[in-house]
């Protein structure tokens, strides 16, 4: 430990964001960096106490007071090699993971966390800009052959660590790019795609083989698929978005949220959409449905299309602000949670159930939604019930961003046979193994949807338990 007492004399200091009047003008990465002196000061402030609940919270298990120290000491190779050998991707989650870590750092007791995702990300940047990161090809291969379906995070992080085993993996994405939600679904404000394409040339020149515009179950057959490899590893994702059935839902101008993002990020990419098929927010009146992190997406991706007014509403009740009695430190809190895109004009409303839409000559025009009152039973069961009266907000643009179900159950998963738990996911008999011989499970597909440091997380272990049964 370099500085015992540097968490008593330096406090917490984050890099920031852009701002607003310049981030609202373009898709660039909204949130700045700090010079290397800095960063190493902030590195110092670990306290690496003897129970380390950052490195619990941590669904990768990062040994973070470990690198904070190689940070600090200026050995950014090291710390970058230690990142590695539990993230196989740290600039994404140095990025886009909401940091489970800093919050259950001992030193958020006094709201001054250690600055760990900041510093995670900028541990991998240093790494690709001095060429720590080099491709690795396996010196010799196994002859097994493995396929990934779904190019997720899950699905890349076990992609990365079977191709390092040796054996010949390919990876298929029904869509055109590599990614899955972090390609098509975070807005290139939080995520810029040049950051996904430079690690997929990594993996491309270290052997694995991509297959885009493959939808396996349709363009290629389940059975084609077992019977041309040793195993499969299903990282396909929770691809059903829930849904708002009430009167109205048929109206024009009613979207799922990840349709609006994928398609605005197609637009970054260059692709051209037909005006017919836009979902464009310039110049209306934009409701978000549910308060989530894709939500805020859509109202940052909304304020930058020029929408003229946003507004978000979420059934729960508003959290408190700071600490929450119900999720103590070290939990993860359930706090509120406001993010950049909130900050650049939102209107954000809490405990609104909506009953129905409103609309005229077959377009969405308001959505009425109802205020409602939730109160718990001594045995903490949540209920609610309407009160006041009805109100119309005034929308020509809706977005549905209320989360994800399940799996996509036709095609691929029905024609393998695989057993569902009961919310609808592909059930793990085994610690990532379906009950189909050979066919193993990573992600959102068996956990339903989650974070991408969760995702990395089972691709890893599902990696594992392939190479387990390819022994076998």
């Amino acid at each position: 430990m370099g500085n015992a007492k540097a968490f008593l004399t330096i406090n917490r200091k984050e890099a920031g964001y852009r701002p607003v009047v310049d981030r609202v003008a373009d898709f660039g990465e909204v949130e700045q960096t700090l010079n290397s002196e800095d960063r190493i000061l902030q590195a110092s402030r670990c306290m690496e106490c003897g129970v380390p609940f950052c490195h619990w919270a941590c669904p990768l298990g990062n040994m973070i007071p470990d690198w904070q120290d190689l940070l600090y000491k200026g050995r950014w190779f090291e710390a970058y090699h230690l990142i590695t050998q539990r993230n196989n991707f740290p600039e994404f989650t140095g990025r886009v993971c909401p940091a489970l870590c800093e919050k259950s750092c001992v030193l958020n007791l006094e709201h001054q966390p250690l600055t760990v995702r900041e510093n995670e990300a900028a541990i991998a940047e240093h790494a690709f800009l001095e060429n720590y990161v080099k491709p690795a090809p396996p010196e010799k291969r196994t002859g097994k052959r493995v396929a990934v379906v779904g190019s997720g995070p899950a699905g890349l992080a076990a992609a990365d660590l079977l191709n390092r085993d040796g054996h010949t993996v390919t990876v298929y994405e029904k869509d055109e790019y590599i990614g899955g939600l972090l390609r098509l679904g975070i807005p290139d404000f939080k995520l810029n795609k040049g950051i996904i394409e430079r690690r997929l040339a990594l993996l491309k020149a270290e052997g694995i083989q991509f297959e885009t515009r493959t939808e396996v179950g349709k363009d290629l057959s389940a059975g084609a698929l077992l019977s041309g490899y040793d195993a499969v590893c299903l990282a396909t994702g929770a691809g059903v978005p829930r849904d708002l059935p009430v009167e109205g839902r048929e109206l024009n101008g009613i979207h799922f949220a990840l349709d609006f993002l994928k398609q605005q990020n197609r637009l970054i990419s260059g692709q051209t959409i037909p005006a017919s098929e836009r979902i464009s927010a310039k110049g209306k009146n934009v409701l978000v449905i549910g308060g989530g992190d894709t939500g805020s997406d859509c109202v940052g991706t909304s304020i930058r299309q020029k929408a003229a007014k946003v507004t978000q509403i979420e059934i729960l009740p508003l959290p408190p602000e700071t600490d929450n009695p119900a999720t103590p430190w070290p939990n993860y809190p359930h706090i509120l949670k406001t993010s950049t895109s909130h900050k650049e004009g939102c209107e954000r409303r809490w405990s609104l159930a909506t009953k129905r839409f409103t609309g005229e000559q077959g377009q969405v025009t308001g959505v009425e939604v109802q205020e409602v009152e939730w109160t718990q039973s001594p045995e903490g069961r949540f209920t609610m019930k309407e009160i006041k009266a009805p109100e119309i907000i005034p929308a020509d643009l809706v977005l549905l961003s209320m989360g994800f179900t399940q799996p996509v159950h036709e095609g691929l998963l029905d024609c393998l046979g695989v057993q569902y738990d009961a919310r609808g996911n592909v059930e793990a008999v085994a610690p990532n193994r379906s009950s189909v011989g050979g066919v193993f499970v990573a992600g959102d597909v068996t956990s339903g949807a989650s974070l991408v440091v969760r995702a990395i997380d089972s691709g890893r272990k599902a990696a594992k338990a392939i190479a387990i049964y390819l022994k076998k």
